[in-house]
Formats: C-alpha cells, sequence, structure tokens
C-alpha cells in the first residue's frame, strides 16, 4: 500500500511540475499580446525598430542581433547565453530584474500565460 502511495505521489508532483514550467503557448493568442512589444519590436522580418528584431530570436544569443547597437548591460548578459524558453519566460516577466540597465523601457508581462503565448508567437518567427 505505502509503494502505491508514494508512486501515486511521485507521479502527482511530476505532473505539477511538468506543467507549472512548461506551460505550452497559443501562437495566436500571442500575436495579439505581441501587440504591446510592436512599437520597438518587429519579427516580420530582420529590419530593427526602436529595440531589435526578434525574428530568429529562439536560439540567439543575447545582445548580438547584426546592425543593432544594444546596452552594455545587454551585451553582458548575452555572453554565454541563449535566449530560449527559459531565458525568454524570465526576460519577459521581468526585464529590468533580469539586466539591469538595460534600455528597454517595457515593465514586463505578469501573466504566465501571456509570456508562453509570446514565446509561441517568436517560436513561430524563426531567422529565414
Amino acid at each position: 500500500m505505502s509503494r502505491i502511495l508514494a508512486a501515486a505521489c511521485t507521479a502527482a508532483a511530476l505532473l505539477l511540475s511538468t506543467s507549472a514550467f512548461a506551460q505550452e503557448g497559443d501562437a495566436a493568442a500571442g500575436e495579439a499580446v505581441f501587440k504591446k512589444c510592436s512599437a520597438c519590436h518587429n519579427v516580420a522580418d530582420a529590419k530593427h525598430k526602436v529595440g531589435p528584431s526578434l525574428q530568429g530570436v529562439i536560439g540567439r544569443q543575447p545582445g548580438v542581433a547584426e546592425g543593432f547597437k544594444y546596452s552594455k548591460a545587454m551585451v553582458d548578459y548575452g555572453a554565454g547565453k541563449v535566449w530560449d524558453e527559459a531565458t525568454l519566460a524570465a526576460y519577459l516577466e521581468n526585464p529590468r530584474g533580469v539586466v539591469k540597465g538595460t534600455r528597454m523601457a517595457f515593465a514586463g508581462l505578469k501573466d504566465p500565460k501571456e509570456i508562453a503565448d509570446v514565446i509561441a508567437y517568436l517560436k513561430a518567427h524563426p531567422a529565414p
């Protein structure tokens, strides 16, 4: 009986931690959320606006998009890192907390669903 209970507890813990850690996003919903970002960022092509193009950002090192002048804080932050779902989620939630000294004025997204949706939208716009 105790083995069954232990197995059930372990399975429940794994399910809860997996769903909390890797929430699947909806790219269509992310497009709507991305409107908050589109005044400064672009995903349609590599053309920069006030902020760098985010086309192909997944898998790219932070602070290195060709032709964009990043803050020293972002360049320093990016050394040895790659924008993956976890780093993007942390940054999108609290840009200034993650990269102290960033020039990005956006306060961040507080809703984990919106963050997951934006990441799904960015994933739908890989580099050509």
